[in-house]
């Protein structure tokens, strides 16, 4: 049957525009994400014979059979000099759809990302790992790609990136960068981080952590000498910390707590927030692992963490609330804005009411 929707133009056209995610449903108008908000285009809808089209001129030819009998796969496409793509293929009330996220091929520096500073310090580290969290869309991949491009042009390294699927291209500057998929360059995630160990890296980039063994394959690899970073999706630290620990039996947290507190570094939880001009901007949760936060992940006192990151700006750490704050007074955001993304609405208020600001003063 003949279509009238070309793939391509329409990938071309919606990156053009500034789009960040194209989603492509059977008997649905196409529609793509802009700044946060879903758009709708004014183009027929698609249909059975746009899906197969579609399919066919975007799932890599290695894997269209899989494509064919799975529910759900994740793979990369890209259009040569416009953009890299992460595709989803998934299926809803019997329907194929993809929903495809757009992966530009500059990286760009933590400061060009108006990520906070401290971020930096994370890339002078030599051993143990670093968690950055938030929900889907929040930029984690983004933050990531842009912490291990400081690396490659400022350090002497072997970076090996393990990933599902593989979104920016790195080119090696002063570092060399081994870049791994899963299910076409190695088995799983759990498995490339186990060779990954016998491959001579200095660091080890983790796309996501999903399940005990990669998580235990990656707090193993920080523990004997490698600098880690990984995503987890996850609001803030204690959550991060809660979630890793979470992952096992009871009977094992007791040395999990002191594994996490040998070998963590820090924790990042972003957001992104729509800023006054309808920009997105991030705000950033930033945790380091002090002497005293790696005692209170020993003894279980996770809640009396938070008190100590919002204390602990000396160290730069600040709370997802110092962070809104601290963009609502550089009036990048609105007070709307900053209440609608916290964790915390009831403290927040209090802060716009100067009540609370870094450590607790009263006006």
């Amino acid at each position: 049957m003949p279509t009238d929707f070309d793939t391509l133009t329409f990938l071309k056209r919606a990156i053009k525009f500034g789009a960040s995610d194209i989603h492509l449903k059977v008997d649905e108008h196409p529609t793509i994400r802009k700044d946060g908000k879903i758009i709708k285009i004014d183009l027929p809808k698609i249909t059975d014979a746009d899906m197969d089209t579609i399919c066919s001129t975007l799932v890599p030819k290695e894997i269209k059979t899989k494509a064919n009998s799975v529910f759900d796969l994740d793979f990369a496409f890209e259009i040569k000099n416009l953009s890299r793509f992460r595709v989803n293929l998934s299926r809803q009330l019997g329907k194929t759809g993809v929903v495809i996220r757009a992966i530009p091929y500059e990286i760009k520096s933590p400061d060009e990302l108006n990520l906070p500073e401290i971020v930096n310090s994370f890339t002078e580290l030599n051993t143990g790992i670093v968690f950055v969290t938030g929900a889907t869309g929040c930029g984690k991949t983004t933050t990531l790609a842009s912490i291990i491009e400081h690396i490659n042009q400022n350090y002497q390294k072997h970076i090996i990136t393990i990933e599902d699927p593989i979104e920016f291209i790195f080119t090696g500057k002063k570092s060399i960068i081994t870049q791994r998929q899963i299910e076409i360059d190695t088995p799983s995630t759990a498995d490339g981080i186990k060779y990954a160990l016998r491959q001579d890296p200095d660091v080890i980039l983790i796309g996501e952590i999903r399940d005990r063994e990669t998580m235990s394959n990656a707090l193993k690899a920080a523990e004997t000498g490698h600098l880690v970073f990984a995503t987890l999706h996850t609001n803030d630290a204690i959550q991060t910390i809660t979630r890793v620990i979470n992952l096992y039996e009871p009977n094992d947290r007791e040395f999990i707590r002191t594994q996490i507190a040998e070998t963590l570094r820090g924790t990042i939880a972003q957001k992104l927030v729509l800023t006054k001009d309808g920009t997105r901007h991030p705000a950033c949760e930033v945790l380091i692992a002090t002497p005293t936060i790696k005692d209170f992940i020993i003894k279980d006192k996770l809640e009396e963490i938070y008190e100590l990151v919002k204390k602990g700006s000396f160290d730069g750490m600040e709370t997802m609330n110092m962070s809104l704050f601290n963009l609502l007074q550089a009036e990048i955001i609105t007070e709307e804005e900053a209440l609608n993304n916290s964790n915390n609405k009831i403290e927040l208020q209090q802060m716009l009411k100067g009540i609370y600001h870094g450590t607790e003063r009263y006006e």
